[in-house]
Protein backbone atom coordinates (compact mmCIF):
# COMPACT_ATOMS: atom_id res chain seq x y z
CA UNK A 1 0.00 0.00 0.00
CA UNK A 2 1.14 3.52 -0.80
CA UNK A 3 -0.46 6.89 0.05
CA UNK A 4 -2.97 8.25 -2.43
CA UNK A 5 -1.36 10.67 -4.85
CA UNK A 6 1.86 8.66 -5.04
CA UNK A 7 2.97 8.23 -8.64
CA UNK A 8 3.28 4.78 -10.15
CA UNK A 9 7.04 5.30 -10.46
CA UNK A 10 7.40 6.17 -6.76
CA UNK A 11 5.23 3.23 -5.73
CA UNK A 12 7.23 0.79 -7.83
CA UNK A 13 10.58 2.06 -6.56
CA UNK A 14 9.38 1.75 -2.96
CA UNK A 15 8.64 -1.88 -3.74
CA UNK A 16 11.94 -2.54 -5.56
CA UNK A 17 10.29 -2.74 -8.98
CA UNK A 18 12.51 -1.27 -11.68
CA UNK A 19 11.02 1.15 -14.20
CA UNK A 20 13.46 2.89 -16.57
CA UNK A 21 13.50 6.68 -16.90
CA UNK A 22 15.40 9.33 -18.83
CA UNK A 23 13.78 12.70 -18.18
CA UNK A 24 12.96 11.92 -14.54
CA UNK A 25 15.38 12.83 -11.75
CA UNK A 26 14.50 12.68 -8.08
CA UNK A 27 16.04 16.11 -7.42
CA UNK A 28 13.81 17.73 -10.04
CA UNK A 29 10.15 18.42 -10.69
CA UNK A 30 8.14 16.11 -12.95
CA UNK A 31 8.36 16.47 -16.71
CA UNK A 32 6.84 13.36 -18.32
CA UNK A 33 8.69 14.00 -21.57
CA UNK A 34 10.62 10.90 -22.58
CA UNK A 35 7.86 8.27 -22.03
CA UNK A 36 10.48 5.60 -21.38
CA UNK A 37 8.67 4.86 -18.11
CA UNK A 38 5.38 3.81 -19.77
CA UNK A 39 3.40 1.06 -18.04
CA UNK A 40 0.16 -0.78 -18.72
CA UNK A 41 -2.60 0.25 -16.30
CA UNK A 42 -5.59 -2.09 -16.43
CA UNK A 43 -8.66 -0.23 -17.62
CA UNK A 44 -6.69 2.40 -19.57
CA UNK A 45 -6.72 2.30 -23.36
CA UNK A 46 -3.15 3.53 -23.76
CA UNK A 47 0.12 3.13 -21.94
CA UNK A 48 0.70 5.67 -19.17
CA UNK A 49 3.83 7.49 -18.02
CA UNK A 50 4.65 6.07 -14.59
CA UNK A 51 6.50 9.21 -13.49
CA UNK A 52 3.41 11.42 -13.72
CA UNK A 53 0.44 9.06 -13.22
CA UNK A 54 -0.91 9.47 -9.65
CA UNK A 55 -2.46 6.55 -7.82
CA UNK A 56 -5.91 7.72 -6.66
CA UNK A 57 -7.53 4.30 -6.24
CA UNK A 58 -6.45 0.63 -6.20
CA UNK A 59 -4.84 -0.21 -9.54
CA UNK A 60 -3.43 -3.21 -11.36
CA UNK A 61 -0.26 -2.17 -13.15
CA UNK A 62 1.86 -4.23 -15.55
CA UNK A 63 5.41 -2.92 -15.86
CA UNK A 64 6.94 -5.40 -18.29
CA UNK A 65 4.43 -6.77 -20.81
CA UNK A 66 5.39 -7.39 -24.46
CA UNK A 67 3.61 -4.17 -25.43
CA UNK A 68 5.41 -2.15 -22.74
CA UNK A 69 8.81 -3.54 -23.71
CA UNK A 70 8.13 -2.92 -27.41
CA UNK A 71 7.08 0.67 -26.71
CA UNK A 72 10.21 1.34 -24.69
CA UNK A 73 12.46 -0.14 -27.37
CA UNK A 74 10.67 1.95 -29.99
CA UNK A 75 11.24 5.14 -27.97
CA UNK A 76 14.93 4.30 -27.54
CA UNK A 77 15.20 3.69 -31.30
CA UNK A 78 13.65 7.08 -32.01
CA UNK A 79 15.95 8.88 -29.57
CA UNK A 80 19.00 7.19 -31.09
CA UNK A 81 17.90 8.23 -34.57
CA UNK A 82 18.38 11.87 -33.52
CA UNK A 83 21.54 11.19 -31.51
CA UNK A 84 25.02 11.76 -32.91
CA UNK A 85 26.40 8.36 -31.95
CA UNK A 86 30.09 8.31 -31.06
CA UNK A 87 29.93 6.23 -27.90
CA UNK A 88 33.49 4.90 -27.88
CA UNK A 89 35.02 8.38 -27.86
CA UNK A 90 32.41 9.89 -25.54
CA UNK A 91 33.38 10.84 -21.97
CA UNK A 92 30.16 9.26 -20.69
CA UNK A 93 30.88 5.90 -22.32
CA UNK A 94 30.07 3.34 -19.64
CA UNK A 95 28.16 5.87 -17.53
CA UNK A 96 25.54 7.09 -20.00
CA UNK A 97 21.89 6.55 -19.18
CA UNK A 98 20.87 6.34 -22.84
CA UNK A 99 23.60 3.79 -23.56
CA UNK A 100 22.58 1.77 -20.51
CA UNK A 101 18.92 1.72 -21.60
CA UNK A 102 19.86 0.65 -25.12
CA UNK A 103 21.79 -2.26 -23.64
CA UNK A 104 19.01 -3.12 -21.19
CA UNK A 105 16.42 -3.34 -23.98
CA UNK A 106 18.62 -5.03 -26.55
CA UNK A 107 18.84 -2.07 -28.91
CA UNK A 108 22.11 -2.85 -30.67
CA UNK A 109 21.61 -1.00 -33.93
CA UNK A 110 20.11 2.12 -35.46
CA UNK A 111 16.72 0.90 -36.63
CA UNK A 112 15.72 4.31 -37.98
CA UNK A 113 19.24 5.42 -38.92
CA UNK A 114 21.13 8.04 -36.96
CA UNK A 115 22.85 11.39 -37.31
CA UNK A 116 26.35 10.81 -38.66
CA UNK A 117 27.48 14.43 -38.95
CA UNK A 118 27.27 16.91 -36.06
CA UNK A 119 24.55 19.52 -36.47
CA UNK A 120 25.89 21.90 -33.86
CA UNK A 121 29.31 23.26 -33.01
CA UNK A 122 30.49 22.39 -29.51
CA UNK A 123 30.39 25.34 -27.11
CA UNK A 124 33.75 25.39 -25.31
CA UNK A 125 33.61 29.07 -24.40
CA UNK A 126 33.22 28.42 -20.67
CA UNK A 127 36.23 27.36 -18.61
CA UNK A 128 33.84 25.27 -16.50
CA UNK A 129 31.15 23.64 -18.64
CA UNK A 130 31.11 22.30 -22.21
CA UNK A 131 27.85 22.09 -24.19
CA UNK A 132 27.50 19.59 -27.02
CA UNK A 133 23.96 19.77 -28.38
CA UNK A 134 24.69 16.90 -30.75
CA UNK A 135 24.36 14.59 -27.74
CA UNK A 136 21.27 16.28 -26.30
CA UNK A 137 18.10 14.16 -26.05
CA UNK A 138 15.83 17.08 -25.03
CA UNK A 139 15.00 15.57 -21.64
CA UNK A 140 15.12 19.13 -20.21
CA UNK A 141 16.78 18.03 -16.99
CA UNK A 142 19.28 20.86 -17.45
CA UNK A 143 16.47 23.41 -17.76
CA UNK A 144 14.74 22.18 -14.62
CA UNK A 145 18.06 22.11 -12.79
CA UNK A 146 18.95 25.65 -13.80
CA UNK A 147 15.50 27.19 -13.39
CA UNK A 148 13.88 25.21 -10.56
CA UNK A 149 16.72 23.74 -8.52
CA UNK A 150 19.16 26.67 -8.77
CA UNK A 151 16.87 29.52 -9.94
CA UNK A 152 19.49 30.90 -12.30
CA UNK A 153 17.66 30.39 -15.59
CA UNK A 154 20.44 30.23 -18.14
CA UNK A 155 18.95 27.43 -20.26
CA UNK A 156 15.63 27.15 -22.08
CA UNK A 157 14.05 25.23 -24.96
CA UNK A 158 14.24 27.23 -28.18
CA UNK A 159 12.21 26.79 -31.41
CA UNK A 160 9.62 24.08 -32.05
CA UNK A 161 9.24 20.67 -33.65
CA UNK A 162 12.39 19.14 -35.11
CA UNK A 163 14.16 22.49 -34.69
CA UNK A 164 13.83 22.40 -30.90
CA UNK A 165 17.11 22.73 -29.05
CA UNK A 166 18.31 23.80 -25.64
CA UNK A 167 19.83 27.25 -25.75
CA UNK A 168 20.83 30.33 -23.83
CA UNK A 169 19.79 33.98 -23.94
CA UNK A 170 19.93 34.92 -27.65
CA UNK A 171 21.76 31.59 -28.18
CA UNK A 172 24.94 33.19 -26.88
CA UNK A 173 27.94 31.09 -25.81
CA UNK A 174 27.77 29.90 -22.22
CA UNK A 175 30.65 32.17 -21.18
CA UNK A 176 28.68 35.23 -22.30
CA UNK A 177 25.53 34.67 -20.24
CA UNK A 178 24.79 34.52 -16.51
CA UNK A 179 25.87 30.91 -15.96
CA UNK A 180 27.32 30.65 -12.44
CA UNK A 181 29.43 27.62 -13.44
CA UNK A 182 27.98 25.46 -10.64
CA UNK A 183 27.87 22.43 -12.96
CA UNK A 184 24.66 21.04 -11.47
CA UNK A 185 23.40 20.54 -15.03
CA UNK A 186 26.38 18.29 -15.79
CA UNK A 187 25.51 16.12 -12.77
CA UNK A 188 21.99 15.53 -14.03
CA UNK A 189 22.44 15.34 -17.80
CA UNK A 190 21.83 11.69 -18.80
CA UNK A 191 24.29 11.88 -21.71
CA UNK A 192 27.35 14.02 -22.47
CA UNK A 193 25.44 17.01 -23.79
CA UNK A 194 26.80 18.84 -20.75
CA UNK A 195 30.18 18.08 -19.24
CA UNK A 196 32.99 19.80 -17.38
CA UNK A 197 35.93 21.39 -19.18
CA UNK A 198 38.71 18.91 -18.48
CA UNK A 199 42.32 20.24 -18.19
CA UNK A 200 43.89 16.82 -17.55
CA UNK A 201 45.93 16.80 -20.79
CA UNK A 202 47.70 19.98 -19.68
CA UNK A 203 48.22 18.52 -16.21
CA UNK A 204 49.75 15.35 -17.66
CA UNK A 205 52.05 17.54 -19.75
CA UNK A 206 53.19 19.40 -16.62
CA UNK A 207 53.73 16.15 -14.71
CA UNK A 208 55.85 14.79 -17.56
CA UNK A 209 57.96 17.97 -17.69
CA UNK A 210 61.05 17.45 -15.47
CA UNK A 211 61.46 21.21 -15.13
CA UNK A 212 58.08 21.65 -13.46
CA UNK A 213 57.30 21.11 -9.78
CA UNK A 214 53.67 20.00 -9.76
CA UNK A 215 51.76 20.18 -6.48
CA UNK A 216 48.15 19.18 -5.90
CA UNK A 217 45.80 20.12 -3.10
CA UNK A 218 42.80 17.89 -2.41
CA UNK A 219 39.54 19.04 -0.86
CA UNK A 220 37.54 16.83 1.53
CA UNK A 221 34.48 16.34 -0.70
CA UNK A 222 36.31 14.57 -3.56
CA UNK A 223 37.96 12.27 -1.04
CA UNK A 224 34.54 11.34 0.36
CA UNK A 225 33.10 10.61 -3.09
CA UNK A 226 35.80 9.46 -5.49
CA UNK A 227 35.34 5.81 -4.50
CA UNK A 228 31.97 5.91 -6.28
CA UNK A 229 33.87 6.24 -9.57
CA UNK A 230 35.42 2.85 -8.83
CA UNK A 231 32.19 1.05 -7.96
CA UNK A 232 32.28 1.62 -4.21
CA UNK A 233 28.96 2.48 -2.54
CA UNK A 234 28.60 6.10 -1.37
CA UNK A 235 29.66 6.86 2.18
CA UNK A 236 33.31 5.79 2.27
CA UNK A 237 36.23 8.21 2.28
CA UNK A 238 39.45 7.39 0.40
CA UNK A 239 41.83 10.04 1.71
CA UNK A 240 44.90 7.85 2.27
CA UNK A 241 44.38 5.76 -0.86
CA UNK A 242 44.00 8.91 -2.97
CA UNK A 243 47.26 10.32 -1.60
CA UNK A 244 49.06 7.16 -2.72
CA UNK A 245 47.46 7.26 -6.16
CA UNK A 246 48.40 10.90 -6.71
CA UNK A 247 52.01 10.27 -5.75
CA UNK A 248 52.17 7.26 -8.07
CA UNK A 249 50.73 9.35 -10.91
CA UNK A 250 53.66 11.73 -10.52
CA UNK A 251 52.60 14.74 -8.47
CA UNK A 252 55.65 16.07 -6.63
CA UNK A 253 53.70 17.07 -3.52
CA UNK A 254 50.23 16.18 -2.28
CA UNK A 255 48.78 18.72 0.14
CA UNK A 256 45.56 19.02 2.12
CA UNK A 257 43.19 21.87 1.24
CA UNK A 258 41.93 21.61 4.81
CA UNK A 259 45.11 23.45 5.84
CA UNK A 260 43.97 26.61 4.07
CA UNK A 261 40.41 25.94 5.17
CA UNK A 262 41.83 26.48 8.66
CA UNK A 263 43.57 29.60 7.38
CA UNK A 264 40.28 30.78 5.86
CA UNK A 265 38.52 30.40 9.21
CA UNK A 266 41.18 32.48 10.98
CA UNK A 267 40.98 35.25 8.36
CA UNK A 268 37.19 35.19 7.95
CA UNK A 269 36.58 34.92 11.70
CA UNK A 270 38.90 37.84 12.39
CA UNK A 271 37.15 39.86 9.70
CA UNK A 272 33.78 39.12 11.34
CA UNK A 273 35.04 40.24 14.76
CA UNK A 274 36.51 43.39 13.21
CA UNK A 275 33.17 44.19 11.54
CA UNK A 276 31.28 43.62 14.79
CA UNK A 277 33.64 45.97 16.63
CA UNK A 278 33.29 48.69 14.00
CA UNK A 279 29.49 48.45 14.15
CA UNK A 280 29.02 48.04 17.90
CA UNK A 281 31.88 50.18 19.24
CA UNK A 282 32.67 52.67 16.51
CA UNK A 283 29.07 52.92 15.24
CA UNK A 284 30.42 52.78 11.69
CA UNK A 285 27.35 52.67 9.44
CA UNK A 286 29.45 51.93 6.35
CA UNK A 287 30.26 48.42 7.62
CA UNK A 288 27.85 45.79 6.36
CA UNK A 289 26.31 43.02 8.44
CA UNK A 290 25.56 40.17 8.24
CA UNK A 291 28.87 39.01 6.83
CA UNK A 292 28.40 36.41 4.08
CA UNK A 293 30.88 33.62 3.41
CA UNK A 294 32.84 33.82 0.17
CA UNK A 295 34.36 30.37 -0.40
CA UNK A 296 31.74 29.08 -2.88
CA UNK A 297 32.60 30.45 -6.36
CA UNK A 298 29.17 29.58 -7.74
CA UNK A 299 27.56 31.65 -4.98
CA UNK A 300 30.00 34.52 -5.65
CA UNK A 301 29.11 34.65 -9.34
CA UNK A 302 25.42 34.36 -8.44
CA UNK A 303 25.52 37.43 -6.22
CA UNK A 304 27.68 39.30 -8.74
CA UNK A 305 24.97 38.81 -11.38
CA UNK A 306 21.77 39.00 -9.38
CA UNK A 307 22.56 41.13 -6.32
CA UNK A 308 25.65 43.22 -7.16
CA UNK A 309 24.49 46.00 -4.82
CA UNK A 310 25.18 43.65 -1.89
CA UNK A 311 28.79 42.72 -2.68
CA UNK A 312 30.01 44.66 0.38
CA UNK A 313 28.30 42.09 2.60
CA UNK A 314 30.68 39.38 1.37
CA UNK A 315 33.76 38.45 3.34
CA UNK A 316 36.85 39.50 1.43
CA UNK A 317 38.59 36.25 2.39
CA UNK A 318 39.50 34.07 -0.56
CA UNK A 319 38.40 30.47 -0.72
CA UNK A 320 40.74 27.78 0.67
CA UNK A 321 41.65 26.82 -2.91
CA UNK A 322 42.86 30.30 -3.77
CA UNK A 323 44.57 30.90 -0.44
CA UNK A 324 46.50 27.69 -1.04
CA UNK A 325 47.67 28.85 -4.45
CA UNK A 326 48.85 32.19 -3.09
CA UNK A 327 50.72 30.53 -0.20
CA UNK A 328 52.34 27.95 -2.50
CA UNK A 329 53.71 30.54 -4.92
CA UNK A 330 55.04 32.79 -2.17
CA UNK A 331 55.81 31.17 1.19
CA UNK A 332 56.33 27.62 -0.10
CA UNK A 333 58.41 28.79 -3.07
CA UNK A 334 60.65 30.80 -0.73
CA UNK A 335 60.96 27.97 1.82
CA UNK A 336 61.90 25.39 -0.82
CA UNK A 337 63.95 27.67 -3.06
CA UNK A 338 61.84 26.79 -6.11
CA UNK A 339 61.16 29.49 -8.69
CA UNK A 340 57.39 30.20 -8.67
CA UNK A 341 57.54 30.13 -12.48
CA UNK A 342 58.39 26.44 -12.22
CA UNK A 343 55.58 25.57 -9.80
CA UNK A 344 52.31 24.23 -11.21
CA UNK A 345 49.44 24.22 -8.72
CA UNK A 346 46.51 21.86 -9.25
CA UNK A 347 43.36 21.86 -7.12
CA UNK A 348 41.24 18.71 -6.82
CA UNK A 349 37.78 20.05 -6.11
CA UNK A 350 34.17 18.83 -6.18
CA UNK A 351 33.18 21.92 -8.11
CA UNK A 352 33.25 23.00 -11.75
CA UNK A 353 32.98 26.66 -10.64
CA UNK A 354 36.45 26.31 -9.12
CA UNK A 355 37.77 26.28 -12.69
CA UNK A 356 36.27 29.72 -13.23
CA UNK A 357 37.53 30.91 -9.85
CA UNK A 358 41.16 30.06 -10.52
CA UNK A 359 40.92 31.91 -13.85
CA UNK A 360 39.53 35.12 -12.34
CA UNK A 361 41.94 37.99 -13.16
CA UNK A 362 42.08 39.10 -9.52
CA UNK A 363 43.41 35.71 -8.39
CA UNK A 364 47.08 36.48 -9.00
CA UNK A 365 48.08 38.26 -5.80
CA UNK A 366 51.22 36.12 -5.58
CA UNK A 367 52.47 37.79 -8.76
CA UNK A 368 51.58 34.64 -10.66
CA UNK A 369 48.41 32.74 -11.42
CA UNK A 370 47.73 31.46 -7.90
CA UNK A 371 46.07 28.18 -8.97
CA UNK A 372 46.88 26.91 -12.45
CA UNK A 373 44.25 24.18 -12.86
CA UNK A 374 41.01 23.15 -11.22
CA UNK A 375 40.25 19.45 -11.53
CA UNK A 376 36.93 17.81 -10.62
CA UNK A 377 36.44 14.50 -8.84
CA UNK A 378 35.26 12.83 -12.05
CA UNK A 379 38.25 14.12 -14.01
CA UNK A 380 40.67 12.97 -11.31
CA UNK A 381 39.13 9.49 -11.35
CA UNK A 382 39.73 9.34 -15.10
CA UNK A 383 43.39 10.29 -14.63
CA UNK A 384 43.80 7.59 -11.99
CA UNK A 385 42.27 5.00 -14.32
CA UNK A 386 44.50 6.19 -17.19
CA UNK A 387 47.49 5.49 -14.94
CA UNK A 388 46.28 1.90 -14.48
CA UNK A 389 45.49 2.38 -10.81
CA UNK A 390 42.56 0.80 -8.98
CA UNK A 391 42.02 3.24 -6.14
CA UNK A 392 40.35 0.98 -3.52
CA UNK A 393 43.40 -1.32 -3.50
CA UNK A 394 45.97 1.43 -2.92
CA UNK A 395 47.76 1.61 0.45
CA UNK A 396 46.98 4.53 2.72
CA UNK A 397 49.59 7.27 3.01
CA UNK A 398 49.58 10.72 4.56
CA UNK A 399 49.84 14.18 3.05
CA UNK A 400 53.20 15.80 2.43
CA UNK A 401 54.72 18.41 4.70
CA UNK A 402 54.45 21.30 5.28
CA UNK A 403 50.76 21.54 4.34
CA UNK A 404 49.60 18.11 5.39
CA UNK A 405 48.40 19.01 8.85
CA UNK A 406 44.84 20.28 9.25
CA UNK A 407 41.99 20.31 11.72
CA UNK A 408 38.62 18.64 11.57
CA UNK A 409 37.11 22.09 11.24
CA UNK A 410 38.67 22.33 7.78
CA UNK A 411 37.38 18.87 6.88
CA UNK A 412 33.71 19.68 7.51
CA UNK A 413 33.86 22.52 4.96
CA UNK A 414 32.66 19.84 2.55
CA UNK A 415 29.13 19.69 3.98
CA UNK A 416 26.55 22.45 4.10
CA UNK A 417 26.93 24.29 7.40
CA UNK A 418 30.53 23.16 7.75
CA UNK A 419 32.08 26.59 7.23
CA UNK A 420 29.73 28.08 9.80
CA UNK A 421 30.44 25.31 12.30
CA UNK A 422 34.19 25.66 11.83
CA UNK A 423 34.00 29.45 12.21
CA UNK A 424 31.88 29.26 15.35
CA UNK A 425 34.28 26.80 17.01
CA UNK A 426 37.04 29.39 16.60
CA UNK A 427 35.16 32.67 17.05
CA UNK A 428 33.35 31.54 20.19
CA UNK A 429 36.58 30.36 21.80
CA UNK A 430 38.46 33.54 20.86
CA UNK A 431 35.70 35.69 22.35
CA UNK A 432 34.98 33.72 25.53
CA UNK A 433 38.10 31.64 26.11
CA UNK A 434 35.90 28.53 26.20
CA UNK A 435 34.86 25.83 23.75
CA UNK A 436 31.50 26.16 22.04
CA UNK A 437 28.70 24.86 24.29
CA UNK A 438 27.82 21.90 22.08
CA UNK A 439 28.50 18.24 22.81
CA UNK A 440 31.77 17.02 21.26
CA UNK A 441 32.07 20.37 19.41
CA UNK A 442 29.28 19.23 17.06
CA UNK A 443 27.18 22.32 16.39
CA UNK A 444 24.02 20.46 15.38
CA UNK A 445 22.02 23.57 14.29
CA UNK A 446 24.55 23.93 11.45
CA UNK A 447 24.08 20.35 10.27
CA UNK A 448 21.41 18.68 8.18
CA UNK A 449 19.95 19.33 4.76
CA UNK A 450 17.18 21.83 5.42
CA UNK A 451 17.44 24.50 2.73
CA UNK A 452 17.78 27.35 5.24
CA UNK A 453 18.83 26.90 8.87
CA UNK A 454 18.97 29.68 11.45
CA UNK A 455 20.16 29.62 15.08
CA UNK A 456 22.18 31.57 17.64
CA UNK A 457 24.70 31.15 20.43
CA UNK A 458 24.94 33.52 23.40
CA UNK A 459 28.28 35.20 24.15
CA UNK A 460 28.80 35.45 27.91
CA UNK A 461 31.81 36.10 30.17
CA UNK A 462 33.80 37.42 27.23
CA UNK A 463 37.54 38.05 27.50
CA UNK A 464 38.55 41.70 27.90
CA UNK A 465 39.46 42.20 24.25
CA UNK A 466 35.93 41.28 23.18
CA UNK A 467 33.97 42.66 26.13
CA UNK A 468 31.92 44.73 23.67
CA UNK A 469 30.22 41.45 22.66
CA UNK A 470 29.09 40.62 26.21
CA UNK A 471 25.54 39.27 26.31
CA UNK A 472 25.05 39.29 22.54
CA UNK A 473 23.21 36.44 20.84
CA UNK A 474 25.49 35.70 17.90
CA UNK A 475 22.94 34.84 15.23
CA UNK A 476 23.85 32.82 12.18
CA UNK A 477 22.14 31.44 9.10
CA UNK A 478 23.10 28.61 6.74
CA UNK A 479 21.72 28.01 3.23
CA UNK A 480 22.67 25.72 0.35
CA UNK A 481 21.64 25.83 -3.30
CA UNK A 482 21.23 29.16 -5.07
CA UNK A 483 17.44 28.86 -4.99
CA UNK A 484 17.75 29.12 -1.21
CA UNK A 485 20.42 31.80 -1.60
CA UNK A 486 17.85 33.82 -3.53
CA UNK A 487 15.39 33.48 -0.64
CA UNK A 488 18.07 34.65 1.79
CA UNK A 489 18.86 37.68 -0.36
CA UNK A 490 15.17 38.57 -0.52
CA UNK A 491 15.09 38.33 3.28
CA UNK A 492 18.07 40.70 3.40
CA UNK A 493 16.34 43.17 1.08
CA UNK A 494 13.23 43.12 3.28
CA UNK A 495 15.29 43.85 6.39
CA UNK A 496 14.65 40.44 7.94
CA UNK A 497 18.36 39.79 8.57
CA UNK A 498 19.13 43.00 10.44
CA UNK A 499 19.82 41.06 13.64
CA UNK A 500 21.82 38.27 11.94
CA UNK A 501 25.61 38.48 12.13
CA UNK A 502 26.97 35.71 9.91
CA UNK A 503 25.58 33.85 6.88
CA UNK A 504 27.00 30.81 5.10
CA UNK A 505 25.86 30.13 1.55
CA UNK A 506 26.96 27.29 -0.72
CA UNK A 507 25.86 27.25 -4.34
CA UNK A 508 25.33 23.52 -4.60
CA UNK A 509 22.65 21.35 -2.96
CA UNK A 510 24.16 19.76 0.12
CA UNK A 511 27.22 22.00 -0.11
CA UNK A 512 30.50 20.99 -1.73
CA UNK A 513 29.76 17.27 -1.43
CA UNK A 514 26.97 17.85 -3.96
CA UNK A 515 29.23 19.87 -6.26
CA UNK A 516 28.98 19.90 -10.03
CA UNK A 517 32.17 17.87 -10.47
CA UNK A 518 31.22 15.02 -8.16
CA UNK A 519 30.48 11.45 -9.31
CA UNK A 520 27.30 10.75 -11.26
CA UNK A 521 24.58 9.98 -10.22
CA UNK A 522 23.65 12.38 -7.46
CA UNK A 523 20.66 12.30 -5.13
CA UNK A 524 19.68 13.49 -1.68
CA UNK A 525 20.49 10.06 -0.22
CA UNK A 526 23.91 9.93 -1.87
CA UNK A 527 24.72 13.40 -0.55
CA UNK A 528 23.69 12.35 2.97
CA UNK A 529 26.03 9.36 2.82
CA UNK A 530 28.93 11.54 1.64
CA UNK A 531 28.27 13.93 4.53
CA UNK A 532 28.23 11.02 6.96
CA UNK A 533 31.67 9.95 5.69
CA UNK A 534 33.01 13.46 6.28
CA UNK A 535 31.57 13.76 9.79
CA UNK A 536 32.82 10.30 10.79
CA UNK A 537 36.34 11.10 9.61
CA UNK A 538 36.27 14.49 11.34
CA UNK A 539 35.21 13.07 14.70
CA UNK A 540 38.32 10.87 14.82
CA UNK A 541 40.87 13.66 14.26
CA UNK A 542 43.09 14.86 17.12
CA UNK A 543 42.71 18.56 16.22
CA UNK A 544 39.19 19.84 15.55
CA UNK A 545 39.56 23.62 15.79
CA UNK A 546 41.24 25.74 13.11
CA UNK A 547 43.10 27.98 15.54
CA UNK A 548 44.81 24.94 17.10
CA UNK A 549 46.46 23.87 13.84
CA UNK A 550 50.18 24.18 14.72
CA UNK A 551 51.29 24.93 11.17
CA UNK A 552 48.72 27.70 10.82
CA UNK A 553 50.28 29.22 13.94
CA UNK A 554 53.72 28.75 12.39
CA UNK A 555 52.84 30.48 9.12
CA UNK A 556 51.60 33.52 11.03
CA UNK A 557 54.79 33.60 13.11
CA UNK A 558 57.14 33.07 10.16
CA UNK A 559 55.41 34.66 7.16
CA UNK A 560 52.16 36.51 7.89
CA UNK A 561 53.80 38.28 10.80
CA UNK A 562 51.24 41.09 11.10
CA UNK A 563 48.63 38.48 11.97
CA UNK A 564 45.18 37.71 10.54
CA UNK A 565 43.85 40.46 8.25
CA UNK A 566 47.27 42.15 8.39
CA UNK A 567 48.81 43.90 5.39
CA UNK A 568 50.41 40.82 3.81
CA UNK A 569 47.45 38.61 4.68
CA UNK A 570 45.13 41.09 3.05
CA UNK A 571 47.27 41.19 -0.09
CA UNK A 572 47.58 37.43 -0.50
CA UNK A 573 44.50 35.96 1.18
CA UNK A 574 41.76 38.50 0.45
CA UNK A 575 40.18 39.74 -2.75
CA UNK A 576 37.42 41.85 -4.27
CA UNK A 577 34.39 41.10 -6.44
CA UNK A 578 32.92 42.24 -9.75
CA UNK A 579 29.52 43.68 -10.60
CA UNK A 580 28.18 41.77 -13.59
CA UNK A 581 25.27 42.07 -16.00
CA UNK A 582 21.81 40.73 -15.22
CA UNK A 583 21.36 38.90 -18.53
CA UNK A 584 24.85 38.57 -19.96
CA UNK A 585 28.21 38.14 -18.29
Amino acid sequence: MVPLGTTILEACRKNQIHIPTLCHHEDLCLAGLCRICVVDVEGMKTLQAACSFPITSPLKIHTSTPMVRKARRHIIDLILSEHCGECYSCIRNGNCELQALAKEYGVDGYRFGHVEQPRYSVDRSSVSVIRDLNKCILCRRCIRTCIDLQEVGVLEAIDRGDKTHIGTFLDKPLADVICINCGQCTNRCPTAALSTNDPSDEIWEAIDNPNKHVVIQTAPSPRAAIGEEFGVAPGKSFTGELNSALKRIGFDKVFDTNFTADLTIIEEGTELLNRLKKVLVNCDTSVKLPQFTSCSPGWIKFIEHFYPEYLDYLSTAKSPQQMFGAVIKTFYAKETGINPDDIVTVALMPCSAKKFECNRPEMNSSGYKDVDFGLTTREMATMIKEAGIYLPEMPKTGFDDPFGEASGAGLIFGATGGVMEAALRTVYELVTGREVPFKNLNIEPCRGFDGIKQASVKLENCVNEYSFLEGIDLKFLVAHGTANAKKVMQMLKRGELNDVHFVEIMACPGGCLGGGGQPIPTSAEIRRKRAQAIYEEEASLPIRKSHENPYVKYIYQKFLTEGPCGKLSHKLLHTHYTKRGRFIS
